[in-house]
């Protein structure tokens, strides 16, 4: 998918976004994901960014990620953004090695 951007840090992620913003996105329509729940809820704060959630996801789905590991859950969040199973699992397996992930998508 062309509107996946897959970056080491907050300083590519703040490019990769303006990169997305270049092409038309909204900032509310640009998702950062990071293995970690603090770096990235600190990551989207700092870069003023969305946050998925019950409105991009459906509340029984936010329910479940309540009671799911953190991998499924960012796999879960990442294919209701359109992403292919295969390819929120390649996500994720980038993320395990600390990688940040941004998305943009107009389906959400």
């Amino acid at each position: 998918m062309e509107n996946v951007k897959i970056v080491e840090n907050g300083v590519q992620a703040k490019n990769e976004i303006a990169q997305f913003q270049m092409q038309g996105f909204m900032k509310d329509e640009i998702y950062l994901f990071a293995p970690d729940h603090n770096r990235a809820e600190h990551l989207t704060d700092a870069l003023n960014i969305s946050a998925i959630g019950v409105g991009e996801q459906g509340v029984f789905e936010s329910l479940a990620n309540v009671f799911r590991s953190r991998g499924d859950e960012l796999r879960s969040k990442l294919e209701s953004l359109g992403l292919s199973p295969l390819a929120a699992e390649r996500c994720e397996e980038q993320m395990d090695d600390g990688k940040v992930i941004i998305v943009a998508s107009k389906t959400a």
